[in-house]
């Protein structure tokens, strides 16, 4: 039970980290916030880390490497899937495939057995994914196969990045999650410099790289953004200052959620665990209700008592 409640609240914080990445990623381009997201989130683990303790070992500082791949992967596929669009479609596909790739890898390779009761709950919170995900009122559009591959993809990643971390001992802390932050951040300043240094061979300015550059409403965490999230009215374009606060704070939240989905893996099973994650659009849909007094679509509320649900009967399951 405590795994499970662990695992939901980490998926509400990863929904709070959309929100506050969606709102600087509106002032600042996608990669950049990208890369103050991971530094930021950086710092507060090794912060945090001498509290909590953990050992150094090369097996846990390979898996921390690996996981951050995953996660560089999973945003780059993520935001070419959801620029192709439609967005109503591939961004609860991504996190179905997301849930699932883990769940399957849990109950097949690891062995994990559930109770019936569980077993329902999984097929409860997959819906609930989907319900929540959804974006009404967009345009019906048939997405196109490389859209379909670059969501499943984008989804498979994020589920392998649960599957790498959950690989971790139970000795080696947090340090995990500072090697996948690190590696993240190693890819995204890279990226930065690189778009950069193509600015400035075009006789730019190199903090032209700071704007976004397109039209891609992407958080920097991986997820579908607060506006596509809601789908209601525009959000609030901050000031530059401003943005970059919002996108030093949204690492700060994202690497408490990474906390807490390590804590849920490690009393907890994998299939659980990735079922709940996969439910962070909630928290990204009840703050965009509550601060911006945004309006939240029928389905959305129904995939939010679904959850609430599936939650419990993961729980007692």
């Amino acid at each position: 039970m405590i795994s499970a409640l662990l695992a939901l609240a980490g998926a509400l914080v990863y929904g709070a980290a959309d929100f506050l990445g969606g709102l600087a990623a509106k002032r600042l381009r996608s990669i950049v916030v990208t890369a103050v997201t991971a530094f930021s989130g950086l710092v507060a683990l090794v912060v945090v880390q001498p509290f909590i303790g953990g050992t150094w070992a090369p097996a846990d500082l390979g898996w921390g490497v690996l996981a951050g791949g995953f996660g560089a992967l999973a945003i780059v596929l993520l935001y070419a899937c959801l620029a192709i669009g439609p967005m109503s479609i591939l961004s609860p596909l991504t996190a179905v495939v997301s849930a699932i790739a883990p769940m399957l890898w849990g109950l097949l390779v690891d062995g994990e057995t559930l109770s019936p009761v569980a077993y329902a709950g999984l097929a409860v919170a997959l819906v609930a994914v989907v319900l929540v995900g959804f974006i009404p009122g967009e345009k019906v559009v048939r997405p196109s196969i490389r859209g379909l591959l670059m969501a499943v993809g984008a989804g498979i990643a994020i589920g392998g990045f649960l599957i790498v971390i959950d690989q971790t001992s139970g000795a080696s802390g947090l340090v995990p999650l500072i090697l996948s932050r690190s590696t993240t951040f190693l890819v995204a300043g890279i990226a930065v410099g690189v778009l950069a240094l193509v600015a400035m061979r075009r006789g730019q300015r190199a903090a032209s790289v700071l704007s976004p550059a397109s039209g891609l409403g992407v958080t920097p965490t991986g997820h579908a953004d607060l506006e596509h999230a809601t789908a209601t009215h525009p959000t609030p374009v901050p000031s530059v200052s401003r943005a970059w606060l919002l996108a030093a704070a949204c690492g700060v939240v994202d690497a408490a959620a990474n906390a807490l989905t390590l804590l849920a893996l490690r009393g907890g099973d994998l299939s659980i665990v990735s079922a709940l994650t996969a439910l962070y659009p909630a928290g990204t849909i009840l703050l965009a209700a509550v601060v911006l007094r945004e309006r939240v679509a029928g389905v959305q509320w129904a995939g939010l008592a679904l959850a609430l649900v599936a939650g419990g009967m993961l729980a007692l399951g």
